[in-house]
Parts: C-alpha cells; structure tokens; sequence
C-alpha cells in the first residue's frame, strides 16, 4: 500500500528529528526540509499528499513558502506549526493558504490528529470534484475554506468549514449539537461546546447581511440553518 507522503518544513533540528520520528513511526513518508527554500524545491520535485509547516525559517519563511504553494496546487493541505500565537499571526496563517494552525508547543498525537482529518476531507472532497455550496447569495467552498456572500469574501478555519459544511447539508432540518461536537472535535465536552459556540457566533457575523439566511439556536438541541 502507498504511503501518505509529508513535506516537513523544520529549521530548529531537535524539533524536526522528534516530528519526523513520530510522523514515521505513523506510517507516513516524511520529506523533511530545512528552509523554505529547500521545502519549495522538494514540493515541486515530490508532490506531497499534505505539507506541514513552520513559519519562521531561513531563507523563505513559511507564509511565502504556503501563498507559492497555492499558486501552484490549490488543494494540498497544509497546516502551520509555530511558536507565533497572537491571533493576528494564526489569522495571517489561513490568508496565505494554510488549513490548519498547531501552536508550538503540541503533541505529537494533537499533529497526527489533525492530519488525518484534513487526509481524509481533501480526499474525499477531490471524489466529488471539489463540491462547492450555494445558498442564497453566497457560496462555500470547502476545499479552499472560503465563504463568498453579497458582503464579500472570507478565509474560514478548518473548524468553521466544517461546521458551516455540516449546517449546509442539514439546511432547513435540525442539526444536533452532540452530533457536531463528536464530527468536528471526536467528543462532545464542556470545553469543545463554548469553542463551537465562538465558531457558530463568528458564522452568524459574516452572514448577517444576508436577510434570508438565519442559523437559529434551538436550545439543549442543536441548530438550524434556515435558508
């Protein structure tokens, strides 16, 4: 069986040899670079499955590595891993092109995690050539985590995505809260519920300039995306 294969962009050694053993031993081929120049030479030569990145490194930093990348491959996941946490960097991070963002320091069973979703939503999204939702005025697209409505046009988490995917597949029907939390975080918890209700209240933002279209609370239940 072919082996999913990583494209690894760590400049700080000790770190990369840890990731890079944990990736490995996770059955995953690891290409494993040491600058962002490096990194962008082994996507173009190896075409990776799914890239993981750090952001500050010699030579190309890992913002300019991931808006290069989208210019030639705008659906390879990547996620970002770094020691910059302000929301203004992790915001920055989804803007050129990344699907996900791990702070530093992480697990190495949070990374895998994280990977296998992304594997298995882009995989399953490239089958049905990249399924993009209507709905009124606006559009989803889940592959490149952008919402388009009469306002503008907005860069969406991994989280958001799939949240606002799962209320567009239930439009009009109930979509239960429990089952949400299981889909999007693997468990339904007090702590997972308020991070859901900060994505949920960021969704009903950017669509509040659209009349026909509400997202209603039905509360100990779940929501209702009426459109």
């Amino acid at each position: 069986m072919k082996k999913t294969k990583v494209l690894y962009a760590e400049d700080e050694p000790f770190l990369a040899r840890i990731v890079l053993d944990g990736l490995t031993s996770s059955g995953y081929e690891v290409k494993l670079a040491a600058d962002g120049a490096q990194a962008w030479k082994q996507f173009l030569a190896e075409k990776p499955d799914i890239c993981v990145f750090d952001i500050m490194m010699p030579e190309k930093d890992g913002y300019t590595l991931a808006a290069e990348i989208r210019k030639s491959d705008p659906n390879v996941p990547i996620i970002f891993l770094s020691a910059k946490a302000l929301t203004e960097d992790v915001v920055m991070g989804f803007k050129k092109g990344g699907n996900d963002y791990l702070k530093k320091p992480f697990s190495i069973d949070e990374l895998l995690v994280r990977m296998e979703s992304l594997l298995v939503r882009f995989g399953s999204a490239g089958k049905e050539e990249n399924k993009k939702y209507r709905f009124r005025n606006c559009e989803l697209d889940p592959i490149a985590q952008k919402l388009k409505t009469s306002a503008g046009e907005y860069s969406l988490s991994y989280k958001e995505t799939v949240l606002l995917e799962l209320l567009l597949r239930n439009r009009n029907n109930i979509l239960e809260r429990e089952d949400a939390l299981v889909q999007i975080w693997g468990e339904d918890s007090f702590y997972n519920g308020r991070s859901m209700d900060v994505f949920m209240a960021h969704l009903r933002k950017l669509l509040k300039s659209e009349a026909e279209i509400q997202i209603i609370s039905l509360r100990g239940v779940g929501y209702k995306l009426i459109c």
